[in-house]
């Protein structure tokens, strides 16, 4: 399996809050909602997003049609027809939107079934997708890239915009596993949407191993992958590589940006963020799939990592899920 597929393997999305809009100038949706990932898809006319860049300093990108703009939570950001414009629209937590004056949008600019805006008919379309929780897919799988990415139509996949008229039409359906479909159209576009910033981007690429930069490195991640419950230790895992653990713990941290275990445990607590979510699983199942054998320490590990505990989390999960 190469890097990629095994960094994308995992936590996915779990009905994704999927919609389509359309709006006519003057417009502007301030984005406030603390979602770990958006993907906002153009599929007519064109659009400015402001947000923050990786230093923290203000960024402006121009979207046209074709383009896919991966947006990385939790900082704010703001689509809109032009720059420094005034928002029409916001977008707060639990994916709740609304106008200036919290008038809900379903209500005052409905378009019909599962898309919103000012006219039936804008100037300007697009397709927006958001992973909420922090143990999605969206969060792993941007780690390589800026806050604000941009995919431009000439240096998208080729799937890209057979992606986009199924997600269109799908939209528009109100069938059996309707949010499922959705949920896996998302997941592809995330993927197709990455590779192609990728390959766009070769000076860019912050994490050597997504394109196979170092073998010790590709190895190394597939066997945390394949086998997260394994008490894995830089010794063993460099035992099972060949290499000193001198040379693992280097070759990890350049490639990855984080050492060997570290990045072990966020995977573990990723995977087990996702697994919650299955009302058949237990807190201490969840827990030994990802190598912890007392639900005591998983549960400190989790509570460290989330703020808040395997339960108490698995309740807001199926909330707001």
């Amino acid at each position: 399996m190469d890097p990629l597929s095994q960094f994308l393997d995992g936590p996915r999305a779990v009905r994704a809050f999927t919609l389509g809009v359309s709006m006519t100038a003057p417009w502007g949706i301030d984005v406030r909602d603390g979602a770990a990932l958006a993907l906002v898809a153009l599929t007519r006319g064109e659009a400015v997003v402001e947000g923050l860049d990786a230093d923290g300093r203000p960024a402006t990108r121009t979207l046209a049609a074709g383009d896919v703009l991966l947006a990385r939570g939790p900082a704010p950001y703001r689509i809109g027809d032009r720059a420094g414009g005034d928002p029409t629209v916001r977008i707060g937590p639990g994916q709740v939107c609304t106008t200036l004056d919290g008038e809900p949008v379903h209500v005052t600019l409905s378009r019909g079934l599962h898309r919103w805006g000012n006219a039936d008919d804008g100037e300007t379309q697009m397709l927006l997708a958001t992973y909420e929780r922090g143990g999605d897919i969206g969060r792993l799988a941007t780690i390589a890239l800026p806050p604000l990415a941009v995919v431009r139509r000439d240096a998208a996949d080729p799937s890209q915009a057979a992606l986009l008229t199924l997600l269109d039409t799908e939209l528009g359906r109100d069938e059996v596993a309707r949010s499922t479909v959705l949920d896996r159209l998302v997941d592809l576009l995330l993927v197709a949407s990455t590779r192609a910033w990728l390959a766009a981007h070769p000076s860019e690429r912050p994490a050597s191993w997504l394109v196979r930069g170092d073998p010790v490195v590709t190895a190394a991640l597939a066997l945390l992958h394949d086998d997260p419950a394994e008490p894995w230790t830089v010794a063993s895992l460099a035992r099972r590589l060949a290499v000193s653990r001198a040379t693992l713990a280097a070759r990890f941290s350049a490639g990855v940006g984080t050492p060997p275990m570290r990045y072990l445990a966020e995977w573990r607590m990723s995977l087990a963020s996702e697994q919650l979510a299955d009302p058949a699983a237990t807190v201490a199942s969840v827990g030994r799939r990802v190598g912890y054998e007392s639900p005591f320490t998983f549960s400190v590990a989790f509570k460290r990592r989330y703020g808040v505990s395997p339960s108490a989390y698995r309740r807001t999960a199926r909330l707001t899920g």
